[in-house]
């Protein structure tokens, strides 16, 4: 009797071959030949890995994904909650929770609209500025990466292309599409 690795592997079942005809298997097609979900959930996941990482690491390591569906559309100025859902396509309800979640970290502040005193606008705080800068400067540099590696102008192509799908995508859920 050999090692129990060299057992372990003796008395393993054989691999399953399909048949010659047998259809792919669903987990082999989406990695050979991945649908726009795939795609673009891989693309959000490397996004979001480099980004945070790299925010992390510059004193930022309590900002999280989620908090982008406000951080990435507050204009330094100040915006409104429901102007935020608006834009990152998240209900008010999410929004809202983002938003004390942000309040509590020291990246936003409510302070009464100016054109509205019954409104509040969401303002970054100098901290959160400093984030908004710092991630605008990391996909910045993504993006010139990209750029650099499949062409200047196939880039701008291809987010011309995906802007356009994201569009007629969130489109779909106003029944627009």
């Amino acid at each position: 009797m050999g090692t129990w690795k060299q057992s372990a592997v003796s008395e393993r079942a054989p691999a399953r071959r399909r048949p010659k005809g047998d259809p792919v298997r669903r987990s082999e097609r989406k990695n050979t030949d991945p649908d726009l979900g795939v795609l673009s959930a891989r693309l959000l996941f490397a996004v979001q890995d480099e980004l945070f990482g790299t925010l992390a690491e510059q004193g930022h390591a309590d900002i999280r994904p989620l908090h982008g569906a406000v951080l990435a559309y507050l204009d330094p100025e100040g915006s409104r909650a429901t102007d935020l859902a608006q834009r990152s396509g998240q209900h008010k309800q999410v929004v809202g929770k983002v938003i004390d979640e942000l309040e509590a970290l020291g990246y936003v502040e409510r302070r009464p609209d100016p054109a509205d005193r019954r409104a509040k606008l969401i303002v970054p705080t100098p901290r959160g500025l400093d984030q908004m800068a710092s991630s605008d400067a990391i996909l910045a540099a993504l993006e010139r990466r990209h750029a650099e590696a499949v062409g200047a102008e196939a880039f701008a192509e291809f987010k011309r292309r995906l802007q356009e799908i994201a569009e007629r995508q969130r489109a779909w859920r106003d029944g627009a599409a």
